[in-house]
């Protein structure tokens, strides 16, 4: 095998802000002492951080160690957290781990001397601190083809948007919908830290974008504090980059588990969010749209679309991409 780093041409990486040495942020370190003391560490995390390249190779290994495994949390398991996904032309091939220390392996055939797209997804829940890719000797490896989308997709939200219970980094509601839409992306969900400050607001809006998803409702303390940063979030995207588009979501799970004051706290939550987009119609945006998020997990077994009555499993990821991209998919036919 001949082995490349990440940072090694012709590897690209995409959805990370910091990609040099053994630092893959997902915010520029100077801003780490500017938000709220969850994201410093949050950030870290390269959840949605992407290795792209085309190669012939019929074998390819990933070797890797991380900070920690975490065996913890919203019911990922070793795979959602720590794990990463090769995908070839677009298709998840493997992820299975050789051990449970600090190296993961993987292997893949496929038909001889063809070119294919490759996307490794890097982990969701754990710092990277080495990356390698293994191919074959004799291998061709090449640059990857350009996106369809290749201004990223941002997205900004809580523990949701960051994938926390899903079984493998790929199948966040975030990555099918890029996916999908062969569109890059950049996830800022951070789980449990999305709290729509102004210097998050701030940053986003600087970013060269195709589509913003603001998705923090979950993070938000309280109503009042969802209420007081939501329009403002929008605003502030809105005049920097008046041509955007804005999806904004509510949170999914309104179902009968919850105690009565509970689900009460979700529907004001909804309307609040509900209330940025109407205001932003009356003013005149017609790029701006809205996704309630009661209907994110379908009505059959709705039951089933969560790890803990919140958090989306492989199923409720699914549902959720399945109910954004017919948006997004209209928000681009119009561009």
């Amino acid at each position: 095998m001949k082995w490349y780093k990440l940072t090694d041409a012709p590897l690209q990486i995409h959805g990370l802000a910091v990609k040099e040495g053994k630092k893959f942020f997902r915010l520029p370190e100077d801003m780490m002492d500017k938000v709220n003391d969850r994201i410093p560490r949050l950030a870290t995390y390269p959840a949605g951080g992407r290795i792209r390249f085309r190669t012939d190779s019929p074998v390819i290994e990933m070797r890797y160690s991380v900070t920690a495994l975490p065996l913890h949390g919203h019911s990922a398991g070793i795979i959602g957290r720590a794990g990463a996904d090769c995908y070839v032309n677009g298709i998840m091939r493997g992820n299975r781990p050789k051990d449970l220390t600090s190296a993961l392996f993987f292997t893949r055939v496929q038909k001889e001397n063809e070119m294919q797209d490759v996307d490794i997804y890097l982990p969701i829940m754990t710092r990277v601190i080495t990356f390698e890719i293994g191919v074959e000797d004799d291998a061709r490896v090449e640059a990857p083809r350009p996106y369809t989308i290749e201004k990223p997709i941002v997205f900004y939200g809580s523990s949701i948007t960051n994938g926390a219970a899903a079984s493998h980094p790929g199948n966040n509601y975030v990555a099918r919908v890029a996916r999908h839409m062969d569109a890059d992306f950049i996830n800022l969900g951070f789980a449990g830290a999305a709290k729509g400050e102004q210097i998050m607001a701030d940053y986003i809006a600087g970013l060269d974008m195709s589509l913003f998803v603001l998705d923090y409702d979950h993070n938000a303390p309280t109503v009042e504090h969802l209420e007081s940063t939501h329009y403002n979030f929008y605003e502030t995207v809105r005049k920097a980059q008046p041509k955007l588009p804005i999806i904004m979501l509510s949170r999914p799970n309104f179902d009968g588990h919850y105690l009565e004051e509970d689900l009460q706290d979700h529907i004001r939550r909804r309307d609040v969010v509900r209330s940025t987009y109407e205001k932003a119609r009356k003013n005149g945006d017609e790029n701006v749209y809205f996704i309630d998020g009661e209907t994110l997990f379908g009505t059959h077994e709705r039951d089933s679309c969560t790890s803990d009555t919140t958090h989306p499993n492989d199923l409720g990821f699914y549902r959720m991409a399945q109910a954004v991209i017919p948006v997004v998919e209209n928000i681009f036919k119009k561009a």
